[in-house]
């Protein structure tokens, strides 16, 4: 049974930083396309970044520069690392897996809330 458990949410200045994780199990993260999205106070869920097998990583727009994933197989996690914050990165963030061959991600943590305060 595929679980994702996403932590490191809270609250921030803009301009600050923070980190979340998610910690997967059922799954081996390093074999996997991962992804991060949020999704805002009445708005849809937006992807924001993926990291694929074996190796690439894609970002939206709205983060290229200032957001980074990345992975630690050892630890069986996915990170995003959130810089430069900015009001409008309000939201909650999600983890995913996509499977293999899979043409839309499928698994998906809880959720972890990240407030970014002027």
């Amino acid at each position: 049974q595929v679980q994702l458990v996403e932590s490191g949410g809270g609250l921030v200045q803009a301009g600050g930083s923070l980190r979340l994780s998610c910690a997967a199990s059922g799954l081996i993260v390093s074999r996997e396309t991962m992804g991060w999205f949020r999704r805002a106070p009445g708005k849809e869920r937006e992807f924001i970044a993926s990291i694929i097998w074996p190796a690439g990583t894609y970002y939206a727009d709205s983060v290229k520069g200032r957001f980074t994933i990345s992975r630690d197989n050892a630890r069986n996690t996915v990170s995003l690392q959130m810089n430069i914050l900015k009001p409008e990165d309000t939201a909650v963030y999600y983890c995913a897996r996509k499977e293999l061959g899979a043409v839309e991600f499928d698994s998906w943590g809880q959720g972890t809330q990240v407030t970014v305060s002027t």
